[in-house]
C-alpha cells in the first residue's frame, strides 16, 4: 500500500469506528448536549466526523511528507500522537457537562483513535 493509500485507510478507518461507537453512545440513550460559552451546544454525527477525520488527515499527511525528509518523525509521532488522543479526554471530553453515556461514548472515540493511529504509523514506517 502506497503512503497516500496508508493515510486514508488510517483516516477511514478511524472514521468508521467512531461513528460506530458515536452510534451505540446514542444507542445507549447519550443525548451529546453539553454547555458551551454559557449556551446549549450538541456533538451530532458531523462533528464526530470532523473531528475524527480533519485531525487525523492533517497529521498522517505532515508524518508521510516529513518524514521522507526525517526518519525520527514516524517514531516521534508513534509516540505525541496517542499521548494527542488521550491527553484530549481530561481536557475536553470529561470536563463538559455530557451525560454519561455521550461523556462515555466520546471518550471512547479518543482511545480508538490511538491504536489506528499507531497502526497508520507504523505502516508509514515500513514504506521508507
Amino acid at each position: 500500500m502506497n503512503t497516500s493509500k496508508t493515510v486514508v485507510a488510517t483516516v477511514t478507518a478511524a472514521l468508521l469506528l467512531n461513528l460506530a461507537i458515536y452510534g451505540l453512545g446514542r444507542a445507549a440513550g447519550g443525548g451529546f448536549r453539553f454547555t458551551a460559552a454559557g449556551r446549549p451546544a450538541e456533538v451530532d454525527a458531523l462533528t464526530v466526523a470532523g473531528f475524527t477525520a480533519l485531525p487525523l488527515l492533517a497529521g498522517m499527511t505532515v508524518v508521510a511528507v516529513l518524514a521522507r525528509i526525517w526518519p525520527w518523525v514516524v517514531p516521534t509521532a508513534l509516540v505525541v500522537a496517542p499521548a494527542i488522543a488521550l491527553g484530549t479526554i481530561p481536557v475536553m471530553t470529561i470536563p463538559a457537562d455530557f451525560d454519561d453515556p455521550s461523556k462515555i461514548a466520546l471518550a471512547l472515540c479518543h482511545v480508538a483513535l490511538a491504536p489506528v493511529t499507531v497502526a497508520g504509523l507504523l505502516r508509514l514506517r515500513r514504506r521508507r
